[in-house]
């Protein structure tokens, strides 16, 4: 299995107790997912992030609709948290969250993903023609939607 990592940085003018409160909500997940992933929350209620909560997803890629399944792996307010797939799209899937206060009162957020894509050579055949750049898109995507909800310049 060939793994993969993406990793993007940002930093927001808040504190990281607040960037954490933010990206730790998962209310917050449909608004900074691009619309053309038609991406969706189908948990019932809110839910209680801590190690263990299970979070569910309905999206759109390409046109094929897909059910993601995600489990907290570790919750650490207000440092980080890790969330893996364990129904889904990607072979592997673990997101590593990481919040580091900055010295101007600020946060630099770190999101690292490292993912595995399923069907040996199909897959890494699909990496490179589009799975590496949808990923790309999606997190600059989040990047740029946090400056549109939170008002904050990176």
């Amino acid at each position: 299995m060939r793994t993969h990592v993406l990793e993007r940085t940002q930093r927001v003018g808040i504190p990281a107790e607040e960037a954490f409160a933010y990206y730790g909500d998962s209310l917050n997940l449909e608004p900074m997912t691009p619309p053309w992933l038609h991406f969706h929350v189908t948990n019932e209620g809110p839910v209680t992030m801590e190690p263990g909560a299970l979070l569910t997803y309905r999206l759109r890629l390409h046109g094929i609709p897909i059910n993601w399944t995600t489990r907290i792996e570790s919750w650490d307010p207000p440092t980080g948290f890790v969330d893996t797939q364990i129904r889904g799209p990607y072979k592997l899937w673990e997101h590593t969250h990481v919040f580091e206060p900055d010295a101007d009162g600020g946060t630099v957020i770190t999101d690292r993903v490292r993912y595995a894509i399923p069907f040996g050579p199909l897959g890494s055949i699909a990496h490179g023609l589009f799975v590496r750049r949808d990923l790309e898109r999606i997190f600059d995507y989040r990047a740029e939607a946090y400056d549109r909800l939170v008002g904050e310049p990176t």
